[in-house]
């Protein structure tokens, strides 16, 4: 069973829903991300995940300042070099700074975010989605490989998991010329937030069969929003009787804008 997506027409956005979205945007003043992350730390502790790798068990009152100037530098693509250079923060900071580290601060994060009480109305939890992203790399990298599609030298991919909360609970950097399928699995079955994840969609679900292990981890496939799959791939009788209300719409040619609005209804 497929269908095809029509292309949407534009559609005239209201006047008031406007005046909302400027009403909305003046509650939520631009604060420095500096202060942001000050903030973040403060409701979750976040920081604390930044061990050192040596064991080292003192923390200076100046770590979580070195700490916060070098993530800073990490997502600016500025570099821990660089960072230190600019602001003169020790170069032993880099000591703290690890996959394993960011990933316990990563699952901190998620973990607070996901007991918000705003954050049910985006969904469940227990669904996710992954797809891969192409970055070029300079120098010299183990991971990195020519794929003149996405790169004019060399780059990488990472495949990134987010939660139907949206959330980004995993990412994981692949060889670019590798087939992302194989290493979907791995951020769902090492998944370690307090939310397990009961459902996944990919671009292509079928792309989940050569893992062959799809059955065992006893997880539902799901097309992603936007995407020319079937919504469901069992019986229309049994869909129907699950869903009274939603199964007509999950069992028969849906087009974008109505699989879209059925994404938020979880």
């Amino acid at each position: 069973m497929s269908w095809s997506s029509p292309p949407l027409t534009a559609e005239d956005i209201p006047t008031e829903a406007e005046e909302l979205h400027g009403e909305l945007e003046r509650m939520l003043p631009n604060v420095p991300i500096a202060s942001l992350l000050v903030e973040m730390d403060r409701h979750t502790g976040f920081l604390d995940c930044f061990t050192h790798a040596g064991g080292k068990q003192a923390r200076s009152p100046q770590l979580k300042r070195n700490l916060i100037a070098c993530l800073i530098g990490l997502s600016m693509n500025l570099g821990l070099h660089g960072m230190a250079s600019s602001c003169g923060i020790p170069y032993d900071v880099q000591w703290y700074i690890r996959e394993e580290s960011l990933r316990e601060a990563n699952i901190c994060l998620v973990n607070y975010y996901q007991q918000l009480p705003m954050t049910a109305m985006f969904g469940s939890g227990t669904l996710s989605s992954s797809d891969g992203q192409q970055f070029p790399t300079r120098g010299k990298s183990i991971t990195a490989r020519h794929l003149n599609k996405y790169f004019i030298s060399q780059g990488i991919s990472t495949s990134t998991h987010v939660s139907d909360q949206h959330s980004t609970f995993g990412t994981k950097v692949i060889v670019a010329t590798h087939r992302e399928a194989h290493y979907v699995l791995d951020e769902i079955l090492g998944n370690a937030t307090d939310r397990a994840r009961h459902g996944h969609a990919r671009r292509h679900p079928g792309q989940l069969r050569p893992v062959r292990l799809r059955r065992q981890a006893a997880l539902a496939p799901h097309p992603r929003p936007g995407q020319d799959h079937p919504v469901s791939n069992g019986p229309k009788a049994d869909c129907e009787e699950r869903f009274p209300k939603a199964g007509p719409l999950l069992t028969k040619k849906a087009n974008h804008s109505r699989q879209v609005r059925l994404s938020f209804l979880g």
